[in-house]
């Protein structure tokens, strides 16, 4: 039996109508170069498309090569509306979209309940935007795909590298961490801490990257851990923030675009 997760911010952090949506993804993914390094990871920030938008189509332009190879997508997002111990899945079968309808990698989400890795709350997925947000992206540049999604609460970073862990595979299997960064200082102080952040990322440094950093800072450390211990490195494909795209500069969020490989 079907339970599907229907979209929360559709008409808000981005277009609900289908046409105006691919139409807005082909917009902003038409400037952002793919990159012939094959990336394992990602980070991109979760704000409206308006805002941020620009700077997560660098990191998703870059899988366009091989596309056609990645056929699970595994994404953790931190939660912004429901506080919690650990890692949330939920029961869903489905994550809706205004493009159509991603299955759930359920077998991945059973061996993740059966060895207690994660726990299992709908309500922490229900109004979440962090994982959202990357669904159009994702079914614009991949062909067919399943989703493992994870809402990451008050967690350890090794609890998300475990998990990682668990569900790295090969080549088959992109993962993909949602934060944006620094939140609501000035322009040229978002800056600075956000250069140093992406330093921190750069250099595989969680302990690094304070509460105030970045709002996926767990789920960051936790991939920062895993790519390690993997022998990945990480680079910078984007760094701006909202006095960039579509904001004042007064009290900016920061955004940036990573990727592992």
């Amino acid at each position: 039996m079907s339970n599907i997760r229907q979209p929360a911010v559709a008409g808000m952090f981005y277009p609900d109508n289908p046409h105006e949506l691919s139409a807005m993804l082909d917009d902003l993914l038409q400037p952002a170069t793919p990159d012939t390094a094959r990336v394992k990871a990602l980070i991109a920030p979760h704000a409206g498309y308006v805002y941020s938008g620009s700077v997560a189509a660098h990191a998703y332009a870059t899988l366009a090569p091989y596309a056609h190879e990645i056929n699970r997508v595994v994404l953790l997002g931190p939660s912004h509306r429901v506080a919690f111990q650990g890692i949330a899945t939920g029961s869903f079968t489905h994550f809706q979209t205004p493009l159509g309808s991603i299955p759930v990698d359920v077998n991945s989400i059973h061996e993740l309940l059966h060895e207690r890795l994660v726990v299992e709350r709908n309500d922490a997925h229900l109004a979440e935007h962090s994982l959202e947000v990357h669904l159009p992206f994702l079914q614009k540049m991949l062909p067919s795909f399943t989703l493992v999604p994870l809402v990451v609460g008050d967690a350890r970073y090794e609890q998300v590298q475990q998990v990682l862990d668990k569900l790295w595979g090969g080549p088959e299997t992109l993962i993909v961490v949602s934060s944006d960064l620094s939140h609501y200082h000035d322009y040229a102080t978002a800056r600075k801490m956000d250069a140093h952040t992406s330093r921190a990322i750069e250099s595989l440094r969680p302990d690094a990257i304070q509460y105030e950093d970045a709002c996926g800072r767990i789920p960051v450390g936790g991939l920062l851990l895993a790519a390690k211990e993997h022998g990945l490195q990480a680079r910078t494909m984007d760094l701006r923030n909202s006095g960039d795209t579509a904001g004042p500069r007064d009290q900016v969020v920061g955004y940036g675009a990573y990727g592992f490989q």
